[in-house]
């Protein structure tokens, strides 16, 4: 009987996974990883510990604080420093919810781990990949892209089969508390969402004021620092210009804000690094497949080519809005990831 750890945070998804796995006759556990301070950290402990004692299960938690300020929150403020817009659940993925802790269950003498995550995995030739789920609305493929063949040799994802609302269902028939709970969007160690005021507590000072300019170098006015703006955003700029304008670049060496008209975010080509590979064995050649920039847009037609062992460049078929450094660009093969890279500049 091959024995498997979910990672547990008591929600109803990673709730549901055990229960699944317990059905289909796997010796399960439970372990949920502390990353970081909070007013509730221990009611979401004993929250996970209270699933594993009703589905009658051993529970473990593991404090991984420490290894989340190094990964996660330093990688998250010096990312904005240095102009870029992470995506810490990226990070956070890799790092800690399918690297430490499968390091931690491999310990206990665990075939695998198992998340709550929607998405399926697959072997394709040779090697593992994940796969778009059977409820395409919750697709959560976009942020998994950095996994390693190792570990994904290592993981079950049991609800790639299931709808949201089946989900909802089973822990209704299973009496969890959380079946009715609703998702949060927002980033797990950011109070309020308001990144700007973490990161000027983080780095203990404001952000340094600098300029607004237009795409010929005209100063427009003065903005809070340049952490705090994102290609594409428009909202909460701070100045009034007559008509809708668009933060288009960002110059960190100068501190200076680039603002112009929306076509000015369309691009067709985007220059990527960091690159993991999942079904493609390689970039030696161009690949014919599709991508997408954000978790929430659809993947578009595309040619990726290799520029260098860490480079590729992503040419689309149709302009792109807003390629952001920092996120992540993810490429498919149908519902099958190929892999994916960060985003450096789009063109």
């Amino acid at each position: 009987m091959a024995k498997v750890m979910v990672a547990m945070s008591g929600g109803v998804d990673s709730s549901v996974a055990a229960a699944l796995l317990l059905e289909q006759g796997y010796d399960v556990c439970g372990g949920t990883l502390i990353l970081h301070d909070s007013d509730n950290i221990f009611g979401e402990v004993e929250k996970a510990k209270s699933v594993c004692r009703a589905l009658g299960i051993e529970h473990f938690v593991f404090d991984e604080r420490e290894l989340f300020k190094e990964k996660v929150i330093k990688h998250f403020a010096l990312s904005y420093d240095g102009g870029f817009t992470p995506n810490p659940c990226i990070e956070c993925n890799k790092h800690l919810k399918f690297g430490k802790l499968l390091e931690h269950a491999l310990n206990l003498n665990c075939d695998y781990i198992a998340t709550g995550h929607y998405s399926r995995i697959d072997k394709v030739g040779k090697r593992y990949a994940v796969v778009r789920p059977e409820d395409r609305k919750k697709d959560q493929t976009y942020v998994l892209w950095q996994l390693s063949q190792h570990q994904l040799s290592h993981m079950l994802m049991p609800l790639g089969e299931y709808t949201k609302d089946t989900v909802r269902q089973i822990a209704e028939k299973y009496g969890f508390v959380s079946a009715s709970s609703k998702e949060s969007q927002d980033i797990c160690f950011v109070p309020d969402n308001d990144y700007v005021s973490f990161l000027e507590k983080y780095n203990g000072s404001a952000f340094k004021k600098g300029e607004y300019t237009d795409i010929d170098g005209r100063v427009l006015g003065k903005h809070n620092g340049h952490q705090c703006y994102t290609i594409g955003q428009r909202k909460g700029l701070g100045i009034a210009l007559g008509k809708p304008q668009f933060v288009i670049s960002k110059d960190v060496t100068t501190n200076r804000v680039v603002l112009s008209d929306e076509e000015h975010l369309f691009k067709t080509k985007v220059y990527v690094k960091n690159i993991n590979l999942m079904a493609a064995e390689t970039l030696d050649q161009p690949i014919v497949c599709t991508a997408k920039l954000r978790y929430s847009a659809k993947d578009d037609a595309c040619v990726v080519y290799k520029l260098n062992d860490d480079e590729a460049l992503i040419e689309f078929k149709n302009p792109q809005r807003a390629p952001s450094p920092g996120q992540s660009a993810v490429f498919y093969d149908g519902k099958t990831v190929l892999g994916g890279a960060i985003i450096i500049r789009g063109e």
